[in-house]
């Protein structure tokens, strides 16, 4: 049988098969906490944060990682620096302290620190999620900067050793996105992780969710509708923004801190991949509210085809559409419509 459901029942679906469980999160959260008392035990008096996707309340499952740091205070801080100590020595320190702390419980545990630009990795030779081949963390090794704003992260690619960022900022504005939209971004941001995966990963997850944020005056619509925005919508709306932003240029840091955000491939592909999904996310939109929920589905599919089922049109949908391009309707033109769907004939029966 045909499945003929609303683009919003897709997408709540989807959303729900890729989200993390509740076991995937307990365990990565217990690990965080132990990683967090032995950076702590470390360096007596500091303080420790949570970032990353864990911490920002949008992990998917499979869950891998979990990303933390620890904050020197003031006075061990004084030390390192630009211009002064590189953060190794810090490294070498935390990573001996998990070592101790953790080697009884986790018998595989590894931990790497040359060779590592950021963070000290921990490999913990035990996955949270059943079938994948291992949990790692990464642990950074801050201090506070000067101003007051932000901090001081390792970079030992370069003859400074360090890099100005805030990721304790990045967390406070993404945990208040999703307040304000009623838990909206969250939910849109593992839609488009998952986008991003399943289409060559031109975009860091943070860039995304930079975006998002640029964005939020739009995705934040609890002041003029009764219930919180369809994902569908949200989806529009982030394609768009940053199909436009990409367009421009890069992504700047949302705490107005470090410098803008890298891609993981050229800015004109990446701009490319954003403008074929806003296509496709308005060709589904438009297909649904004429009435013609399985190329609705179909357009959607080219987005998330992992989340979304294909499905062909009926006969009735497959006319209706070859005369819509006869007649040059919008609705179709430009939107990069799949070539010969309009000559389907015959529905597909689920499973086909």
């Amino acid at each position: 049988m045909v499945r003929k459901e609303s683009l919003a029942a897709l997408l709540d679906e989807g959303r729900r098969k890729i989200q993390v469980t509740d076991e995937e999160l307990a365990e990565a959260k217990r690990r965080r906490r132990l990683l967090a008392a032995s950076a702590r035990r470390a360096f007596p008096g500091s303080t420790t944060y949570f970032n990353g996707s864990v911490a920002h309340g949008d992990a998917n499952t499979p869950l891998t990682d979990v990303d933390l740091g620890v904050v020197l205070a003031s006075k061990a801080a004084a030390p390192y620096g630009p211009g002064r100590t590189s953060a190794l020595p810090l490294m070498e320190i935390v990573r001996d302290a998990i070592r101790d702390d953790l080697n009884g419980e986790f018998p595989k545990l590894t931990i790497e620190v040359i060779g590592r630009r950021r963070a000290v990795l921990v490999r913990f030779g035990d996955p949270v999620t059943p079938g994948q081949s291992d949990f790692t963390a990464d642990v950074m090794t801050a201090i506070p900067h000067p101003s007051g704003r932000g901090l001081y992260i390792p970079n030992t690619k370069i003859a400074a050793g360090w890099d100005r960022a805030d990721p304790i900022t990045h967390t406070r504005m993404v945990l208040q996105a999703i307040d304000d939209t009623d838990v909206v971004f969250a939910r849109a941001v593992r839609l488009l992780k998952h986008w991003n995966g399943t289409h060559s990963k031109p975009m860091c997850s943070w860039n995304i969710k930079a975006l998002c944020l640029d964005c939020l005056d739009c995705l934040d619509c609890l002041d003029c509708l009764d219930e919180p925005m369809p994902l569908i919508n949200a989806l529009q709306i982030f394609f768009t923004y940053a199909a436009d932003e990409i367009g421009k240029g890069p992504t700047p840091d949302p705490a107005g801190v470090a410098g803008p955000i890298p891609l993981n491939m050229p800015r004109v592909e990446v701009h490319k991949r954003l403008c074929t999904a806003r296509k496709n996310i308005d060709l589904a939109i438009a297909h649904e509210k004429a009435g013609r929920p399985l190329l609705a589905q179909h357009a959607l599919h080219q987005v998330l085809p992992e989340l979304v089922p294909d499905a062909d049109c009926t006969a009735e949908e497959a006319d209706r559409l070859a005369r819509t391009i006869r007649s040059g309707g919008a609705s179709t033109s430009g939107l990069g419509l799949v070539s010969g769907l309009a000559a389907q004939t015959r529905p597909r029966a689920w499973g086909d």
